[in-house]
């Protein structure tokens, strides 16, 4: 797993969005507990839990594709409220490239000057400073965020500028519709939040149930991890819980 030091640069690709260090390595620490846990509670055995260690791989992958959808969702939540900052710019007279940039100090004051949205700005600047298009490069933005509600705007925006029409009117409606869907969203994740802690807790109360009676009886469990009906017993039961973990995980998954 790639990791980066700094938050400072815009990324080439968001769906490509490397761990940071920190979340590199808490990552790494919370898939080393969970190996360890597994290996205690299922086979008692620091030969399993050494093993184990190659799943990591598959681990921090997972924990990276759970971190770029994070950023990717907190991404499209700045854009929701850069919209509505641009669209004001445009109303209080501004052009379309002056409202980009005017627009910068309200989301550094908003979201702090190292947020996602503030980064994209910045080089907005540079290169429309480099006389590149706004529609070009909001286009780039767009392929690069892999976000629908961005590659929406970029192609009102570019079909709305080369028209000439109400600029204006015409994303101030856009912006409106697109941050109706993101509410929409937004709400529907609420309502699933319960359900996915509720799952969390499921998913570490057989662990809870073992270690306690273990450790309140000590010796109760010895027949399970000295024979080898035992050892098979155990791996079914884990590859049940795998399966029903997998399965809660399938049925709260929403893709937007």
């Amino acid at each position: 797993m790639i990791w980066c030091t700094g938050k400072s640069s815009v990324p080439q690709d968001y769906e490509a969005g490397r761990l940071y260090f920190s979340e590199w390595l808490l990552a790494l620490v919370k898939g080393v507990g969970i190996l360890a846990l597994v290996a205690y509670v299922f086979y008692r055995s620091l030969i399993v839990f050494l093993v184990s260690i190659p799943l990591l791989s598959v681990f921090l992958m997972r924990e990276r594709r759970k971190t770029v959808k994070k950023r990717k969702d907190e991404l499209m939540l700045q854009f929701r409220e850069l919209m509505h900052a641009i669209i004001a710019s445009l109303q209080a007279g501004y052009s379309v490239e002056n409202a980009f940039l005017h627009s910068y100090e309200d989301m550094r004051l908003l979201y702090g000057k190292d947020a996602m949205v503030c980064r994209e700005l910045r080089q907005i600047g540079h290169r429309l400073k480099n006389n590149e298009n706004l529609e070009d490069v909001l286009t780039d933005w767009a392929e690069r965020s892999h976000i629908q509600d961005i590659t929406d705007f970029a192609e009102v925006f570019r079909i709305a500028k080369r028209s000439g029409g109400d600029l204006p009117g015409i994303l101030n409606n856009t912006a409106q519709l697109i941050s109706d869907r993101i509410e929409v969203q937004r709400e529907i994740g609420t309502l699933i939040a319960s359900k996915k802690m509720e799952q969390s807790i499921m998913n570490l109360v057989p662990f809870g149930i073992i270690l306690y009676i273990d450790a309140t009886s000590p010796g109760f469990f010895d027949p399970l991890y000295g024979s080898g009906f035992g050892v098979a017993l155990m791996t079914g039961l884990l590859a049940v819980y795998m399966a029903a973990y997998l399965l809660a995980e399938k049925i709260l998954k929403i893709e937007w």
